[in-house]
């Protein structure tokens, strides 16, 4: 068991469970809104900061793959139901953006290049946002978990992924594990 992630909790907050599984942790109200407050805090301070670029005595103009173009919150919502509706096509290539507008929240960044296939499989993310939204609803706490897709992303793998991970570095949304290390993994 990894112990890093035991300091988001309290022993008494250690559900006790059988000896061959490793324990439940549950995330007190006061805990969750701390962890919350911390992630706020440093994605307002992303989006309001002018980013720190390199200045240039010529005029260039940004890439569409900037990541300081993208504002996630800016988008427009889709439910987390999307890839349930029927479709004759696999999708496109694009970036996809997990939020919790009732928070302000960013909370998982993705790439794909088949926008409607990538969650109707197994997904990770689909799991954390279950444990997220469970937590929340266990203490009578309001969640609007939606996603958002940015279509300009680049067609070719390794260009897109190398955006998706300049947002997640940018963002530190909690729910990517390259952000674990920030946010310890309370859903994970």
């Amino acid at each position: 068991m990894d112990t890093n992630q035991l300091d988001l909790f309290s022993l008494s907050e250690i559900v006790s469970v059988p000896s061959n599984r490793n324990p439940v942790l549950l995330m007190d109200e006061k805990t969750l809104a701390n962890w919350k407050s911390q992630i706020f805090i440093h994605q307002q301070q992303v989006r309001t900061s002018e980013s720190n670029q390199q200045t240039s005595l010529f005029s260039v103009p940004k890439s569409h793959v900037d990541p300081d173009i993208i504002d996630p919150f800016a988008l427009q919502l889709s439910p987390l139901s999307f890839y349930r509706l029927p479709t004759d096509s696999p999708g496109e290539a694009c970036l996809y953006f997990v939020t919790d507008m009732a928070s302000n929240l960013l909370l998982y960044v993705g790439e794909t290049c088949k926008s409607n296939k990538r969650w109707k499989g197994v997904h990770d993310c689909k799991r954390y946002i279950e444990k997220y939204q469970d937590l929340h609803y266990r203490y009578g706490l309001k969640t609007t978990v939606n996603i958002a897709f940015w279509w300009d992303a680049p067609v070719q793998t390794r260009p897109r992924q190398r955006l998706e991970l300049a947002l997640i570095q940018k963002w530190q949304p909690p729910f990517n594990k390259e952000c674990w290390k920030y946010w310890g993994q309370p859903f994970g």
